[in-house]
């Protein structure tokens, strides 16, 4: 499981995530949502030990994070996490791009890389697009090609934050898409998302973030139902 007790994060004087608690389950999912500017990525980058925090500790299967005795790159081996933009290298191909952490990281042969990153393009839809280069594909292809990435590393974890904001409307749906298909699968996913819609059918829980603070969590059902905080109504009235 992943565990979040009184996290606190600051960017010199300005505190963006103020005492956040949270346990997340093997299997479940759990979708952050809320404005810009409440804390929501950041939150996930502390997961990730991509940024370091003030206050509190964050533990994943019991090996806090951001202990300084922790190998922050094989914790990583654990946790994939897909961004906003999915920074693919351009002179290689879609195959050779989830390729390489596999290679480089876990030490695959160029065999045994090859084959995990045919699965794992073939799992995301993208099986007949292997040898193209990432500028040929539309851009809910290369955030499918980042999520084929993520798995390549055979993570337990999965982070989304906002993988379907920087796409055109047309092109969100295959992307989510593929995260549904991950949920049936029972990958455990924290998703930070303005999808509320998705958010609502995939989710087992909901946490409605404002101003660095979990101000309202529950089932789906529940939080985007029948919210029962006036700012989590209110959030939900200005993006449904």
């Amino acid at each position: 499981m992943i565990e979040i007790e009184n996290v606190r994060k600051s960017f010199g004087n300005l505190e963006v995530v103020k005492g956040v608690d949270l346990t997340v389950n093997k299997g479940e999912v759990v979708s952050i949502i809320g404005g810009s500017g409440s804390g929501k990525s950041t939150l996930l980058m502390c997961i990730n030990g991509l940024e370091a925090i003030q206050g509190g500790q964050i533990r994943v299967d019991g090996t806090p994070v951001h202990a300084s005795g922790t190998d922050l790159n094989k914790l990583r081996q654990k946790i994939g996490i897909v961004f906003q933009q999915w920074n693919a290298f351009p002179h290689l191909t879609v195959m050779e791009n989830v390729m390489l952490a596999p290679r480089k990281v876990l030490g695959k042969s160029r065999q045994e890389a090859e084959e995990i990153a045919v699965r794992q393009l073939t799992h995301v839809g993208l099986g007949d697009k292997l040898k193209v280069f990432p500028s040929k594909l539309s851009g809910g292809q290369q955030q499918r090609m980042a999520i084929a990435r993520a798995l390549a590393m055979s993570p337990d974890y999965m982070l989304f934050d906002e993988a379907t904001s920087a796409l055109d409307p047309q092109l969100v749906g295959e992307v989510l898409d593929t995260m549904r298909l991950l949920a049936e699968e029972g990958m455990t996913m924290v998703l930070v998302t303005h999808e509320i819609r998705f958010a609502r059918d995939v989710s087992d829980r909901v946490a409605f973030f404002r101003d660095g603070k979990i101000h309202e969590i529950g089932s789906p059902d529940q939080v985007i139902g029948q919210p029962q905080r006036a700012e989590t109504a209110d959030f939900l009235k200005s993006v449904l």
